[in-house]
Formats: structure tokens, C-alpha cells, sequence
């Protein structure tokens, strides 16, 4: 049975096209899909034995999510958006002893001023700028795991790599593993390592 593992700290790409596993491999990781077989286990933890409200707190304590979409509120400012997962996970909150400020340091990191996350809505943010307030939203509270679903799909190969390289440096400053999906094998190279998902379902058939 093929094995799946990620190292605390590494950066792993997971390619592959549309119907080839890779939600369902996130589901798996993530805690949303339960396995028909085999175990799982998270930061040291079986998943079979946690509950379900259980592992809505590990799954909200362990990862920072971003989303293709982005899913941010949209008449919520860009500060207000960073700050919503701390409401979650009180874990994340307690690493967090001024969380504005910590929002705000994430938001300049990631080349976005403050007067503008305080009082602009979300809606009213380029893409490229929803995107960076999507990053610092996953990194608040230093999360171990970094989830990112296709973050780069719509963006052409220079705004790929200076993303990539914000959201790299931001996971090295936390020490954060990345686990990055995308069915873009351009960005390969820019991995510690990738997981052909095609591979993988050839290889377990």
C-alpha cells in the first residue's frame, strides 16, 4: 500500500490533473475524509481515535489553509480577515499575545500596508492582494502544516514565482511544513519535493 509522509519544515508539491486524487489526498491529511483502510496520523495522533468535534480543533490548531478562491469575507477588512482564524483555535490565539500586531507584521511581510488592511474590505483588494492577506491568514498563530489548494492557477509564471517565494519565506520563518497542490508542473523545481499523484494511483493499481 502505497505510504504518504511530510516532514516538519519540508515543502512538497503534490501534481497531478483533474480526477487524479489530489482533494481527496488533502481530505485524507487534513482530517475531512476518513479512510476506508490504512491509518492516518497527524503531528502524532490517530485520526481514527479523535473525535469529530475533537478533530475540528486539531484540524483548525495544525493547518493554515489557503484556498484557490481564496475564501476570504469580502466586506471584512483585509486585518479582519487575517485575524479570523485565531477565533477557531485557541492554541493558535495563545502564540499570538497581540494578535493585530502580528497580523499586521504577516500583512507588511508580505508587501501589504497597514492603513489599507485597516480600512479596506477584502472585496475591494486586487487578486494579487487578496492572495498575500489568503497567505497571512493561513500563517497566523504559526500553524506547523501549510495547506495551499491551486493558489497559483491564475496567475502568470513571474507572478507564480514571487508568490511562491513569499510563501517559502514565510514558512521558513515559522518553521511550517508546506504541502502545495497544483497540476502545474512548472513549479517543480522550486520544491523540496514532488508526488506525481498519477504515479502514485498507477503504482497502487
Amino acid at each position: 500500500m502505497p505510504e504518504f509522509r511530510l516532514a516538519a519544515g519540508e515543502r512538497l508539491l503534490l501534481l497531478g490533473r483533474s480526477g487524479s486524487g489530489k482533494s481527496t489526498l488533502l481530505g485524507l491529511v487534513s482530517g475531512t475524509i476518513r479512510p476506508g483502510a490504512g491509518q492516518v496520523t497527524l503531528l502524532g495522533r490517530d485520526l481514527a481515535s479523535v473525535s469529530g468535534a475533537a478533530m475540528d480543533r486539531l484540524r483548525g490548531e495544525s493547518f493554515g489553509i489557503i484556498f484557490q478562491q481564496f475564501n476570504l469575507l469580502p466586506f471584512a477588512t483585509g486585518l479582519d480577515n487575517v485575524l479570523l482564524p485565531l477565533g477557531f483555535a485557541p492554541a493558535r490565539r495563545s502564540r499570538c499575545p497581540d494578535p493585530a500586531a502580528e497580523a499586521l507584521r504577516l500583512l507588511s511581510a508580505l508587501g501589504l500596508p497597514e492603513d489599507l488592511m485597516r480600512r479596506a474590505p477584502a472585496a475591494r483588494l486586487s487578486v494579487g492582494q487578496q492572495q498575500r492577506v489568503a497567505v497571512a491568514r493561513a500563517m497566523i498563530g504559526r500553524p506547523p502544516i501549510i495547506l495551499a489548494d491551486e493558489p497559483t492557477s491564475a496567475l502568470d509564471a513571474a507572478a507564480q514565482g514571487d508568490f511562491l517565494s513569499l510563501l517559502f519565506e514565510q514558512c521558513a520563518a515559522t518553521g511550517a511544513a508546506l504541502l502545495m497542490v497544483s497540476h502545474d508542473d512548472r513549479l517543480a523545481g522550486r520544491f523540496d519535493r514532488v508526488l506525481d499523484m498519477g504515479a502514485v494511483v498507477r503504482a497502487a493499481a
